[in-house]
């Protein structure tokens, strides 16, 4: 009998944009472990095309505001990050905004849950 194999194409169109910035406020611990946070206060996550884009903005954040750079992945664009929720909200912000004026990102609305 045969294996089926299935095969992921990832896709990525012409442009700068951030497609993600999301703050997860007060995660649940099950969360955390899972994805190998030890951090409860908020978790920061951001999606960024070109993938590099995503080592800027870890270099925009950090300076931004006491966060810990928990994932950077400089070939799908994501970037985590944690702190207390007003640090990590600070870092999003200045780093969507950072990259819409120096860089001519299209920005994301940041959203939270």
């Amino acid at each position: 009998m045969t294996e089926e194999k299935r095969r992921v194409v990832q896709e990525y169109v012409p442009g700068k944009q951030v497609t993600l910035a999301h703050v997860i406020c007060n995660p649940r611990r099950d969360l955390c472990e899972r994805v190998g946070v030890d951090n409860p206060g908020a978790i920061g996550v951001m999606t960024i095309t070109p993938g590099e884009g995503a080592v800027i903005a870890a270099d925009i954040a950090s300076k931004a505001a006491s966060v810990h750079m928990e994932f950077v992945d400089r070939f799908t664009g994501c970037l985590m990050i944690t702190g207390d929720i007003s640090s990590v909200e600070r870092a999003l912000q200045s780093t969507v905004a950072a990259l819409k004026a120096t860089l001519g990102f299209y920005p994301a609305e940041i959203t939270r849950s």
